[in-house]
């Protein structure tokens, strides 16, 4: 395969949410990131150096997406690699995430976190 040239790079992931602190607080938890910025209407959270960002912006009268996606909605999700599959949910649904319903399979987990957010956590093993 041809090498491609880079045209941009992804500086920050932005999920809208209904109230931006219990956001900023879940995936600070849930990610081990600092909050580099927050205000009632926005937060920033900063991971890795040179890695991308994870903002949350409040949106009025927000509708999360649903799961299973219904009339196409949930447009993207996270998928974040864990060592143990069983702990790193109960450590989600402690923050204040909850499991969603239906459950694809036995190698992922979806969960769903304050803001209505799905996402998934999958055994890192898997990924290389």
């Amino acid at each position: 395969m041809a090498e491609q040239q880079q045209t941009a790079r992804i500086a920050m992931v932005t999920l809208d949410c209904a109230e931006v602190a219990p956001s900023a607080e879940f995936w600070s938890a849930m990610l081990g990131w600092e909050v580099a910025a927050s205000s009632d209407d926005y937060a920033m959270l900063t991971g890795p150096a040179g890695g991308p960002a994870l903002g949350l912006g409040r949106v009025d009268d927000h509708r999360p997406p649903s799961w299973p996606d219904e009339g196409g909605r949930k447009q993207f999700h996270l998928d974040l690699a864990v060592d143990d599959l069983d702990a790193a949910t109960q450590r989600a649904v402690g923050l204040g995430a909850r499991l969603a319903e239906p459950q694809p399979g036995e190698t992922w987990r979806v969960l769903i976190d304050p803001a209505g957010h799905p996402f998934c956590l999958t055994d890192a093993a898997n990924w290389g």
